[in-house]
């Protein structure tokens, strides 16, 4: 296929020259299958999140009688999410924070070190878009056999394989959304329930959508997706720079470029032959000779294309390499290549994510099983006593996150003689002992009373002291209202 008969570089080529708008529909593009290291790699990877996203919900981990024994479970009726030995409450979503920060960083240090990597190996669009591509190819062949059967009229051969690809397809898309529910309940006998058709109903409006978008995003969506939606392409260059590894082509070597001749003599000529295999190997069809560009995911699929073509000519290869523009310089100078992994952008990221790890280690690590909550309450603010005392309400709650009931005893501090009186439970009388049930929240409402005179004005602090079990001491100082002196 000669140069003009290339589409996937047309846009490439003609958004360099300022020709065309940003955004411009060109059909559907046909990515060539090619052999090297990093398709193996993005092969061996892919392999992996997949069976991590489909088998992880049927690991079991032993949390005790009466606790859920998945090790990855996502409780919404608990209210609570179970990570092997963690357990998040709802009042614990600062967890959820340093994940999301953990996650942003990672993604910057990966970025600062190899590219784009995160979008040419890790992503779940990409992980889709090449499963899907591999089926498309069974049924429909390799870029030029496509390209040949679209061209061809409507037969019955050519309806059979577009619906047995569709067909595919959505299979894989379904096993994706149901696999999706079964972090939200026992997997197992989830996965009964869907089959059988008793699952809720919300559980198969989860399955629609999630398989829905797979299936939209990762059959026809597609390159589109990487270039026009996600939001990384549009500042990810903004974490590069000159030690960044990315896929370059090394022009120096490669210019002037020509089709190559019958006699194979590359005299006075650059090493790149113009066969457009880097771009007809490209997920996203970018001709990676016009420079990095947005629209590069780096998944070194072009220098796997381009590895072959030298070896097929004798010409060493790399003319299209993953390395830094800091070598790719280097070795046009004649100098000695020279990797820098560490530098002051990278021990930022590590610093940042030692710092923020090390916080959510150390809180986990020792954070108690007692948590407590005090609302003091507004309507009325405070009551005025036959005596000449002045009474508050507060609605105090008992979070016991261990594994068995608790009994606790509560006192006051922070007011002289100041009388607690406690109302909870079923029987509704007056006590200082509390109770709370194993992985529940008890909520009671408590009157404190101070004696003419104890409290300071219209705010005196007040601290409830919970004694639990083993010496552990809560202590929450809030507010006690009165008449303003």
């Amino acid at each position: 296929m000669n140069k003009r008969e290339q589409p996937a570089a047309v846009p490439v080529i003609e958004a360099a020259r300022g020709d065309v708008p940003f955004y411009k529909e060109h059909g559907f593009h046909h990515p060539k299958a090619v052999h090297g290291l990093f398709r193996r790699v993005k092969w061996a990877v892919m392999a992996v999140l997949l069976a991590v996203w489909h088998l992880t919900p049927f690991l079991r981990w032993d949390r005790g009688p009466g606790a859920p024994d998945q090790a990855i479970l996502i409780d919404l009726p608990a209210r609570r999410a179970y990570f092997f030995f963690i357990e998040i409450w709802p009042q614990e979503v600062y967890y959820l924070t340093g994940l999301l920060l953990l996650a942003g960083l990672m993604l910057f240090l990966m970025s600062a070190l190899a590219g784009r990597v995160w979008c040419g190996f890790l992503c779940w669009q990409t992980v889709y878009t090449d499963l899907f591509l591999s089926v498309e190819r069974f049924f429909m062949g390799d870029r030029a056999r496509h390209l040949q059967r679209d061209r061809q009229p409507l037969t019955l051969d050519k309806v059979g394989r577009v619906v047995a690809v569709n067909a595919v397809w959505l299979v894989i898309a379904a096993a994706s959304g149901i696999s999706f529910t079964l972090y939200f309940g026992d997997a197992f006998q989830m996965l009964r329930d869907i089959a059988t058709g008793q699952a809720a109903t919300a559980t198969y409006v989860a399955i629609l959508v999630v398989a829905g978008f797979c299936f939209l995003l990762g059959g026809y969506a597609r390159e589109r997706v990487c270039v026009y939606m996600c939001p990384y392409a549009r500042f990810q260059s903004a974490m590069f720079d000159e030690h960044s590894l990315i896929v370059s082509y090394e022009a120096w070597r490669g210019e002037p470029r020509a089709p190559v001749s019958k006699t194979h003599d590359f005299q006075g000529r650059g090493h790149c032959v113009d066969c457009g295999a880097c771009v007809q190997s490209c997920p996203t069809g970018t001709d990676i000779r016009f420079g990095n560009q947005l629209s590069c995911i780096g998944c070194g699929l072009c220098i796997d294309a381009c590895n072959a073509v030298m070896d097929r000519f004798g010409l060493p290869r790399g003319l299209i390499s993953y390395d830094s523009s800091s070598n790719l310089l280097a070795r046009e100078q004649g100098r000695t290549p020279r990797s820098r992994l560490i530098r002051p952008r990278t021990l930022i990221y590590v610093a940042l994510v030692a710092a923020i790890g090390g916080t959510m280690a150390l809180k986990l690590a020792f954070r108690s099983d007692t948590e407590v909550n005090v609302l003091h309450e507004r309507a009325p603010l405070y009551v005025q006593l036959a005596r000449g005392g002045i009474r508050n309400g507060y609605s105090y709650k008992i979070l016991n996150m261990a594994a068995q009931d608790r009994s606790y005893h509560l006192s006051v501090e922070g007011i002289p003689d100041a009388r607690l009186e406690v109302i909870g439970g079923d029987t509704g009388v007056a006590s200082t002992e509390l109770q709370a049930g194993r992985d529940s929240v008890a909520t009671y409402r408590i009157y404190v009373s101070a004696p003419p005179g104890a409290s300071h004005g219209a705010r005196t602090d007040l601290t409830f002291v919970l004694n639990g079990p083993n010496g552990k001491v809560v202590r929450t100082t809030t507010l006690f209202a009165g008449p303003a002196q």
